[in-house]
């Protein structure tokens, strides 16, 4: 891992008051660059689950979505979901207006629900985040941005996958890449994620590891924005009477391909 910047920046800090030391003034370890003890035997436990204990914590993850308005749904293969989203866009209609679209992302496991074809029957059209639709690649007022804003905006149903699920608080974490545009869970008033088994984890400690020590995520870094979801939007700032939808989606499904 490479601490120069780090570096850089705490030289920075002492400068300006006044320390111009090179002693090291934080503990040695407080910035490691290799796991600690016990890290790899988590990480190896993490990723290498049974079967079985792998549906335990899908059975913990419905319990506690349950009571958050979470809607879980398993599934053993990609069709299945599709088939159930498809039903799901049909019967679901706008809040505003009785023209539907989904805005779904670019994203491998999205491509294989095949939504486009699946619903060119009902005439309901699905626009893509492309890769070069990114929220933060563009300038405000460049026309593709303009266009995906339109689309995500116009849309009813959004369609994204997410990078983990925790189970002990049925929150999905999602983190925003080029094609795969935080406001696609954000804007439309009902949010489809579609994840596999294996991405569900136990909780926010393994997360941390897994963001932290696994090599293929070290790679990558935290991107730009990681967003925690748990549940549809609501509210009880009024009278105390919890509303859904107030400040984001009214509804969310999440399903698990188990095969």
């Amino acid at each position: 891992m490479d601490n120069s910047n780090q570096n850089q920046f705490i030289r920075k800090i002492r400068s300006a008051l006044g320390n111009t030391s090179s002693r090291n003034a934080y503990p040695d370890g407080l910035f490691a660059d290799s796991p600690p003890k016990g890290a790899d035997k988590a990480l190896h436990r993490i990723k290498n689950r049974t079967g079985r204990e792998r549906q335990k914590l899908l059975e913990g993850l419905m319990v506690e979505a349950e009571a958050i308005n979470l809607n879980v749904i398993p599934k053993k293969s990609p069709a299945l979901v599709t088939a159930d989203i498809t039903r799901l866009v049909m019967e679901k209609n706008p809040e505003w207006g009785d023209k539907k679209s989904v805005v779904a992302w670019r994203h491998p496991l999205i491509d294989k629900l095949d939504l486009k074809n699946a619903l060119a029957k009902q005439d309901i059209p699905v626009y893509f985040i492309e890769m070069n639709d990114g929220e933060d690649s563009m300038s405000h007022d460049s026309l593709p941005r303009r266009s995906m804003r339109e689309r995500v905006i116009g849309s009813y149903i959004g369609v994204t996958s997410a990078d983990f699920c925790i189970a002990e608080s049925a929150t999905m974490v999602m983190k925003t890449r080029p094609g795969q545009a935080r406001s696609v869970s954000l804007v439309p008033s009902i949010h489809i994620a579609v994840i596999r088994m294996e991405q569900i984890i136990a909780s926010l400690k393994e997360l941390y590891t897994i963001l932290k020590w696994d090599a293929k995520e070290r790679a990558e870094g935290l991107t730009n924005c990681m967003t925690f979801i748990s549940g549809p939007s609501k509210t009880a700032d009024i009278e105390a009477t919890m509303v859904h939808g107030a400040h984001g989606p009214r509804e969310v499904f999440l399903y698990v391909i188990t095969g």
